[in-house]
């Protein structure tokens, strides 16, 4: 074959050929593996379906994961049908609505209290290869749990176990302590563009 295509082709063959060799060299002074902290905060939508992603593939390598939800719990959710299956997974979720729904403070406390109580209990025991803790991030901000409680219960966690936390507003604490932080950038959303509320499938 001749002419500009294959130039072209080669050219690029060549140049992706380098990239190759730098990328494997970066790897490979890259080798170590831990437990990551992982955060996923900020105002678009993603933050638990990121996460539960993370969960489906932890299960797919024969991992053990908890998964604690800390608002979900009045709510029939999709994620909850499905691992409800799966032995691999122990999912609690605990809470009991928005904070604007319960309107009841003392209350809000004492669940995101229990919720929390079965996130420590998990990461102290090293049969699990991985916690969630979902929507963290909200009880948090509210105030609900005391944040240095639990920045040292996730700093004495196993070496070798993965933690996530997500929700909106994470605290300053929290980012510091993780190994990798993403935050959700809202762009569009139906809600607020069409009015279109939440639906089975793509919120719960």
């Amino acid at each position: 074959m001749s002419g500009p295509s294959a130039r072209t082709d080669a050219e690029h063959a060549a140049k992706m050929a380098k990239k190759k060799v730098a990328h494997d060299r970066i790897v490979a002074a890259r080798a170590g593996e831990k437990g990551l902290v992982i955060v996923h905060t900020g105002k678009g939508k993603g933050k638990t379906t990121a996460a539960l992603g993370m969960v489906v593939r932890a299960i797919g390598h024969g991992m053990k994961v908890g998964v604690v939800q800390f608002v979900k719990g009045a709510m029939t959710t999709g994620e909850a049908a499905v691992f409800a299956r799966l032995p691999e997974v122990e999912f609690k979720p605990m809470g009991e609505g928005f904070t604007w729904d319960t309107q009841d403070r003392a209350r809000d406390i004492a669940v995101a209290g229990e919720a929390w109580a079965e996130v420590k209990r998990m990461l102290a025991d090293p049969a699990y290869d991985m916690v969630l803790a979902d929507e963290l991030n909200i009880v948090l901000r509210y105030d609900y749990l005391a944040l240095d409680d639990v920045l040292e219960a996730i700093a004495a966690k196993p070496a070798t176990t993965h933690f996530i936390a997500t929700g909106r507003n994470a605290p300053d604490g929290l980012i510091a302590l993780a190994d990798l932080v993403t935050e959700m950038q809202l762009v569009k959303h139906p809600f607020r563009e069409q009015g279109i509320k939440a639906q089975r499938g793509v919120e719960f």
